[in-house]
């Protein structure tokens, strides 16, 4: 044979093999394909190719199989148990820019399915190269690695942990300045991911000084960047008092307001969680939410949503309410009331009725001043209805319950109490019978309004 010919059947197989992968990663994007590709041993048949000599084969192999293990963890662990992932990470180090981003989506998409799988990452030494890998040169590798050590971190604490002494926090709060929209995207919910889980891990992304960075992209056009941002300003502040002070004093307000008019129905959602995870921790931030105008943002913000949407919010509502009889009030007087009432009622969903219920339950707690202005509304006997219903849930029972509790003994508004007189089964008419005695008969029953147990301020 001539050396034509000799090079003509490399040819052939160096075509055969690209051809090969191609075809695998476009029917791995089908979902119908997968199981047909899983029995036909494809595993086993890319993993050499991940060590081919033309580079392009290499990085299509790689694809393939991210896309594979990106499906289900049964092709994820497939990809463990093949000893694929050791050489994804050699390679991660040593090849060029389109092989390093096809390398961190299969990483990605391997350690998104559970914590063991992601642990097994980590087993194979690849939070270290993922975190050079944020300092590429290359804004699309930088993303890819940033996206493989959120969904390694968003398990648990102790991944979280691994990822944070690998030394990725730092790196991912200098990507968050990065002119890239995507890149910002991916690096903030990272940041969030981290912080999620514990004051300790959020602490750590505060001190490389990320809260600064977040508050001053509140206001960036794009709406899937936002709702990051929100997203991981929200992790940060839920944890303890500290660190909502943190946040507050990035001069997150009024400008986080402006999101709750959002066209982005996620916008609205992680500034009401936002704002809500502020206002729980101190009557002082709740104050604070106040004089920025929050308290009638997030009531306009209620009545222009429907569904989980709205619940931050109407949770929002009740933490304040919870404080003091002065924070409360400041909810009747926004008209939070009857917003609060509506969703009573119209929200199909047991756990966003319960919310209301609870909400409501803590505005009418404090005096009869604030029971009227809740049982003006009609709203006793919608929760009593609830309350009775054998279709709500076990939890919209039981807030029901100690929402008309609540407002019953302090309610001496005896219109809006009559109807329980027939209609309020004999645990709830005791309380009703105990108010008109008080009303009508107040010399000779003594003040038992600091009795009864008040419904606890914890959601």
């Amino acid at each position: 044979m001539s050396q034509r010919q000799v090079l003509q059947v490399f040819e052939q197989y160096q075509k055969a093999r690209t051809q090969f992968v191609q075809m695998v990663a476009e029917l791995a994007t089908r979902p119908q394909n997968i199981e047909t590709l899983q029995n036909a041993g494809v595993m086993s048949l890319l993993r050499p190719l991940l060590l081919d000599v033309v580079p392009t084969i290499q990085q299509t192999a790689a694809l393939a199989l991210g896309r594979l293990a990106n499906y289900n963890d049964e092709l994820a662990e497939a990809v463990v148990k093949g000893d694929i992932l050791p050489q994804l990470v050699y390679s991660l180090a040593e090849q060029n820019r389109f092989y390093k981003k096809a390398a961190a989506f299969v990483l990605r998409a391997v350690g998104k399915h559970s914590p063991q799988l992601a642990q097994a990452i980590i087993d194979c030494g690849a939070l270290d190269t993922l975190v050079i890998c944020l300092e590429d040169f290359d804004p699309g590798v930088k993303e890819a690695a940033a996206w493989a050590l959120g969904y390694i971190a968003r398990h648990n604490a102790e991944l979280s942990q691994a990822v944070v002494d690998a030394g990725a926090v730092p790196l991912l709060v200098l990507c968050i300045q990065e002119p890239e929209i995507a890149l910002r995207r991916i690096a903030a919910s990272a940041l969030s991911d981290i912080s999620k889980h514990s004051p300790e891990l959020a602490q750590t992304v505060v001190d490389a000084g990320a809260t600064a960075h977040l508050a001053q992209m509140i206001l960036n056009p794009d709406a899937k960047l936002k709702r990051q941002i929100l997203s991981a300003l929200s992790q940060i502040a839920k944890h303890s008092i500290d660190l909502a002070e943190m946040v507050v004093e990035a001069e997150i307000f009024p400008v986080v307001l402006t999101c709750l008019k959002d066209k982005d129905e996620y916008v609205k959602k992680n500034a009401s969680t936002l704002i809500r995870e502020i206002a729980k921790h101190t009557p002082e931030l709740s104050q604070l939410i106040v004089n920025a105008g929050g308290v009638a943002a997030v009531i306009d913000c209620i009545g222009s949503c429907k569904g989980n949407i709205r619940l931050p919010g109407i949770m929002m509502l009740g933490y304040v309410a919870a404080h003091s009889a002065n924070l409360a009030m400041v909810v009747i007087i926004s008209k939070g009331v009857p917003q609060l009432s509506v969703c009573l009622s119209e929200e199909p969903e047991d756990h966003i009725k319960a919310a209301g219920a609870w909400a409501l339950g803590q505005i009418g707690k404090h005096t009869p001043e604030h029971a009227r202005a809740v049982a003006v509304t009609n709203t006793l006997p919608v929760l009593l209805s609830l309350y009775m219903s054998t279709e709500s849930s076990e939890d919209l029972q039981v807030k029901s319950k100690k929402a008309i509790k609540s407002i019953l003994q302090k309610c001496t508004y005896l219109p809006a109490l009559e109807p329980f007189l027939y209609d309020a089964p004999p645990n709830i008419l005791k309380h009703v019978i105990g108010q008109f005695s008080k009303v009508l008969f107040p010399w000779i029953f003594r003040d038992t309004s600091a009795e009864g147990g008040q419904l606890s301020t914890t959601y």
